[in-house]
Parts: C-alpha cells; sequence; structure tokens
C-alpha cells in the first residue's frame, strides 16, 4: 500500500515581521482529520484510510541543539522508508535544513517554489538564516539540480542579481493566469508559502500580498507534475491572522493533494 510521511515543524525563529507560523503544524494536523471534511484527495488517495500516513509528530525544538541539526536529523529518519514526506511549517527558513536532510535519500532532487516572494536574499536585517533567505543558502550548498520559482509578485533588484547568479527559473504571478509548463528532469520537492495564494483565498499569513493565485491554480500547478514529488512543505500559515479558519482549511486542502500528488506520480515512476 502506498502511504506517505507527515512531519510538523513548529519553527517561526527566523520570521522577520509577525510570529505565530510555528503553532501551524497541530492546526493544520487537526483540519486535516477532522471529521467535518473529507480525507480524499482529487487523485482519489484516501489520507484517513488505515496506515496511509506515518506521523512523525511535531519536532520539538530546546536550546542544547542547533535547531538546523534537529530538522534536517528529523527529516533524514522520516524519509529513511522511502516514503515521500511533507512537513508542516513553520516559517520558510525551515525548507533549508529539510532540504539537506531530503538529500540524505535524494541526492538529486529540483525544487518547485510557489511562493509571493522569492525568499533568495543573500541575507535579510542582518539574518543569514531568515525566512527570505532560505533559497540562497540552498543554492549556495548546490542541494538541488535546479530551482522554478512561481507566483512570485514582489521581485527587486537584488532578487533579479540572485536569479542570474544561481539560474532560478522564474514564473511571475502575472503569467500565473495561462498554463505553467514544468519540464522536470529529476524527483521534485514542492515548496508552498501559503502567500503565494492572494490574501482573499489565504488572509491568515504575515505578509499579505495582493494579486496572488486561486487555490485552484495552485492545486492545477502541482496536479501537472509529471516526476515523483519525494518532499514537501506548506508553510508561513500564520492562525494568529486567519479569518473564520480560511486560510487553515486553504493549507490543508493543499496537503491533501501534495499528498494524492505524490502516492499517484510514485505509482506511475
Amino acid at each position: 500500500m502506498s502511504r506517505i510521511a507527515l512531519l510538523g515543524v513548529p519553527n517561526d525563529d527566523n520570521s522577520s515581521y509577525l510570529r505565530g507560523a510555528a503553532e501551524a503544524p497541530a492546526r493544520i494536523r487537526a483540519h486535516l482529520f477532522c471529521d467535518a471534511y473529507s480525507t480524499w484527495s482529487e487523485t482519489g488517495f484516501d489520507l484517513g484510510a488505515p496506515g496511509a500516513i506515518v506521523d512523525h509528530g511535531d519536532l520539538r525544538f530546546d536550546a542544547a541543539t542547533d535547531p538546523w541539526q534537529a530538522i534536517e536529523h528529523a527529516v533524514a529518519q522520516a524519509i529513511g522508508a522511502g516514503d515521500p514526506l511533507v512537513c508542516l511549517g513553520g516559517d520558510h527558513a525551515i525548507t533549508h535544513p529539510i532540504l539537506r536532510g531530503v538529500r540524505s535519500r535524494h541526492p538529486r532532487v529540483s525544487v518547485l517554489h510557489i511562493d509571493a516572494h522569492p525568499d533568495i536574499y543573500d541575507s535579510y536585517q542582518g539574518n543569514p538564516r531568515s525566512h527570505a533567505s532560505p533559497f540562497a543558502r540552498i543554492m549556495e550548498e548546490r542541494l538541488v539540480e535546479r530551482l522554478v520559482q512561481v507566483g512570485l509578485r514582489t521581485i527587486n533588484d537584488e532578487h533579479r542579481a540572485q536569479f542570474a547568479r544561481f539560474g532560478v527559473d522564474v514564473v511571475e504571478a502575472a503569467r500565473c493566469g495561462e498554463p505553467v509548463r514544468l519540464d522536470f528532469d529529476s524527483p521534485v520537492y514542492v515548496s508552498i508559502d501559503i502567500d503565494a495564494l492572494d490574501p482573499a483565498y489565504a488572509p491568515g499569513v504575515s505578509h499579505r500580498e495582493p494579486g496572488g493565485l486561486s487555490v485552484r491554480r495552485v492545486i492545477d500547478i502541482i496536479q501537472s507534475i509529471d516526476r515523483p514529488i519525494v518532499g514537501a512543505d506548506v508553510v508561513e500559515y500564520n492562525p494568529r491572522c486567519d479569518i473564520a479558519d480560511l486560510t487553515l482549511g486553504v493549507a490543508a486542502k493543499l496537503v491533501k493533494e501534495l499528498a494524492g500528488m505524490m502516492v499517484r506520480n510514485r505509482a506511475h515512476a
């Protein structure tokens, strides 16, 4: 039977504006399995079926251990059995150590990053681990074969210089009304920042940026991936900023559809 692994990474130590994303993993997990909603993905995978989910719980942090080491170690353990892994964030800074852990099993992987922001500053507010900088670290360490960023709508000159430095493929939000063609030639890791969506669909984020994607558009992009999806994260949901749990429902829906595509593409690999 196909199954996926689930891991919560409740860390928002590197958020630049508002805290609260660390509260998201437990909320998303509870919503996934709430009786008010279906546990079936659109691909026909039932997350509620016995054995469908291997839940590794929420990672605990302590002052004695570097959080990045803790995250990398936990991810490496969670994917050790070969199960595709969905991580629940947390702010976007956690994607860097997550990908370090993913590389322990998948040395060749490309990243689809869906976001309003490039998160590729060399350093932000003097913090090289900022949630605005993870993809600079990822590309410096050559953790991925290719980086494709979709939905961006806050690009500045520093970002453009970083795109050129690292050879990033960019599909700005203004181009997302047309089909987004994703030609990956390696397994894929998907990183979804909830603020990629327009605030009308997902107000529960720390950095609302109008002009974003619809829920349907993001799902369509996920469902266009034709390579194995070995890992993913859903980050930057901030329950403190949500309205009537609208964003919580979106986050849970995206986790379901990522899981469904992980299982479908694994079966067809």
